[in-house]
């Protein structure tokens, strides 16, 4: 291991007069508490200089002229829970981190035009308990867990499972902190005064609310969050196909009834192992697990060879006739289930036991990660490719993760997102034991694998770690990298020194191109 990066003295100070001491960190324990939770043992090229945790959007202006000024490569996050991607770790050695943390207000309910003003450090649990206590007619789009960042989730592309989670359609208008301080607002929240800054989508000319995801073009610290009401019924349900070669069909199926609104939100495709721990809260066997045995499973537990999770929301006539028809549709499928327990009224949403069916009533929860299936000492990576909504595409792409992972000795666990009525991403979960450096490694070995292999086929993820961001970016080769080349030219255009997030999803400014790492064929 090298030295440990440190923050030249004259930054620190300024950064404590600007903020106060006890919000600039600079004590190895406390800067490392904002690391990678899985890296890789011994790791230490993302190591951070310091961490400052700004309250206010006038101290996040300060710290970024104060960087600007000396130079020094900034890493925001919101709550840092992106784990499986790096969390709150930069890509750049001894970058400074900013935690958003502590902006955590949730700034207005509008309850007319159903939606919300966030800071970035609000979670999914602190906007449902604002809204619940706010009256408790809305709710909003939640992910599996609660406790990450409404902005930060939704910035780095991230979804749930109501129909505002299709395509990231959540959040409308931004306000953004620039490399130089200055402080923008998207689209018509330019207009002083405007009153559609986040309930419309465009603007008089380029759009650009969508332009600061997954970027490094400045620092998120407000946002608009569209909301829906709760519907008068409420019907979470379980499809499932009795065997492996369903799949095609399921995917076709689901796919057309997408098209014609049957279903209008986001369903997860699970295979038998993740329906089993994820939607029955049940554990799944330890260790490797063959196909014979997968097939029992799937057979005892009733969850089929692959299940899908979704519901039905809207007026209690509307979801009998959508469940209805599902039924007809999907039960010409031989063998397969429509599983529909209860359908709930917003006043009976206490009586929801499954946590998997309180996702999909806008309820956050942690049970993911508090169930005895995720212990402490188990680590992952993600990796989850775009496929178009088509069932021999999903097969192809499942087929080859599937493939490369039972290489490694890895069980296959993935759900397939309809992300919209045309695409698929099928994300797969990379285990480890933290404990077991062989398995870390063997981790990390087969998820560069999985980009290299998946990228020939086609495939590009929709979100890579730290560790292989630059090659999930050097799979986007049309025209001699000229998508990549245009970005980074916006980049060295808007932030010239690149002090913002260098390196960030494979766009890097020129300062610090040096940095790039493509990992050869």
């Amino acid at each position: 291991m090298s030295e440990r990066p440190v923050l030249p003295p004259e930054v620190v100070e300024e950064l404590r007069a600007a903020l106060g001491d006890a919000a600039v960190i600079v004590d190895e324990a406390g800067v490392d508490a904002f690391g990678d939770p899985y890296g890789l043992p011994g790791d230490d090229r993302f190591i951070a200089a310091g961490v400052v945790e700004p309250t206010t959007t006038e101290q996040v202006q300060a710290v970024m002229r104060i960087c600007n000024a000396n130079g020094v490569p900034v890493w925001p996050h919101s709550q840092g829970r992106n784990n499986g991607y790096g969390g709150p770790a930069a890509r750049v050695r001894g970058s400074l981190l900013i935690s958003l943390r502590k902006m955590n207000r949730v700034l207005e309910i509008n309850h007319e035009l159903a939606y919300a003003v966030v800071e970035p450090g609000v979670r999914w649990f602190d906007l449902y308990d604002a809204l619940e206590a706010d009256g408790g007619d809305l709710q909003v789009m939640v992910p599996d867990l609660g406790w990450g960042s409404v902005i930060g989730n939704q910035m780095d592309n991230g979804s749930g499972y109501l129909p505002l989670g299709e395509d990231n359609r959540t959040l409308t208008g931004l306000e953004v902190v620039l490399a130089d301080g200055s402080l923008l607002r998207t689209n018509l929240g330019s207009i002083p005064g405007n009153k559609t800054f986040h309930t419309y989508k465009n603007s008089y000319g380029p759009s650009l609310d969508r332009f600061f995801a997954q970027s490094n073009f400045g620092v998120v610290v407000r946002a608009g969050v569209w909301l829906q009401r709760k519907p008068e019924a409420y019907a979470p349900l379980m499809l499932t196909v009795p065997e492996d070669r369903d799949l095609e069909i399921l995917v076709d199926t689901l796919r057309d009834l997408r098209l014609e609104g049957t279903i209008n939100a986001v369903p997860a495709i699970m295979s038998t192992l993740t329906a089993v721990s994820q939607f029955l809260e049940e554990d799944v066997p330890q260790g490797f697990v063959t196909e014979a045995e997968i097939d029992a499973l799937a057979a005892e537990k009733g969850v089929g060879r692959w299940a899908v999770r979704t519901a039905l929301w809207g007026r209690r006539a509307v979801v009998d006739a959508k469940l209805a028809r599902l039924r007809e549709v999907w039960e010409a499928i031989p063998g397969a289930t429509v599983v529909s327990n209860r359908i709930f009224a917003p006043h009976e949403y206490g009586e929801i036991e499954r946590e998997t069916d309180k996702v999909q009533a806008g309820i956050p929860t942690m049970k993911l990660m508090e169930s005895g299936q995720w212990p402490a000492e188990l680590g992952h990576l993600g990796f989850a490719p775009l496929v178009p909504l088509v069932g021999s595409e999903v097969r192809k792409a499942a087929g080859e993760m599937q493939r490369l992972m039972v290489q490694e000795g890895l069980n296959f666990l993935a759900s397939t997102y309809a992300f919209n009525d045309r695409t698929a991403c099928v994300v797969a979960v990379i285990p480890f034991m933290m404990t077991d450096p062989e398995q870390v490694e063997a981790g990390y070995r087969v998820a560069r694998k999985l980009v290299k292999e998946m990228g020939r086929l086609g495939y590009g993820e929709f979100r890579a770690h730290l560790d292989y961001m630059d090659d999930a970016r050097a799979v986007h080769s049309f025209g001699d990298h000229a998508y990549r080349r245009f970005l980074e030219r916006i980049k060295d255009a808007i932030d010239p020194n690149g002090i913002i997030m260098p390196g960030r999803h494979g766009i890097w400014p020129s300062r610090y191109e040096h940095l790039r790492h493509v990992r050869p064929d």
